[in-house]
């Protein structure tokens, strides 16, 4: 096996020099057009939009989320990280969470159709599911055509 070492490297169409390497380290000048799957670590970083701020791309990210149907024939349309749904009865649905969180999320939110939520039991989203009731204006319970739920938080 060889090794090349250098400090910089520059394309032949230009004078800038497109990657600086120090150490371990290498800085990429313009744009780095990356095809195929790249694993990210966990402490990778982006720059806001006004480059004032960074913020952790791991943590930013929403961890699960769910679009559902919840009335007459109930499926889930569309999902990331969402085994299943179960109907438990009028308005209270079980998510069920593929790849657990390490405690409950930090955030979960839901929508629906001009209904009220609750999440049932907040310990059981670390352990893969979560419930949840819909209630009408008038508190009672009522399923929703279309229910959304999402959840941000460290994965297991």
């Amino acid at each position: 096996m060889s090794t090349i070492k250098v400090d910089k490297l520059q394309g032949t169409s230009g004078s800038d020099t497109a990657i600086t390497m120090s150490g371990a380290n290498a800085t990429v000048g313009g744009t780095l057009a990356v095809t195929g799957v790249h694993t990210v670590g966990t402490n990778a970083v982006a720059t806001s939009d006004g480059g004032a701020v960074t913020t952790s791309i791991v943590q930013g990210l929403v961890k699960m989320w769910c679009l559902y149907k919840g009335t007459s024939t109930n499926a889930v349309i569309d999902s990331f990280n969402t085994t299943s749904v179960t109907d438990n009865g009028t308005g209270n649905y079980t998510y069920t969470i593929a790849n657990d969180f390490a405690v409950r999320p930090a955030v979960a939110g839901m929508t629906n159709r001009r209904k009220f939520y609750c999440i049932d039991d907040q310990a059981s989203i670390a352990t893969g599911t979560v419930r949840v009731d819909i209630d009408s204006d008038d508190t009672s319970a009522s399923d929703s055509a279309e229910n959304t739920m999402m959840m941000c938080g460290d994965l297991a």
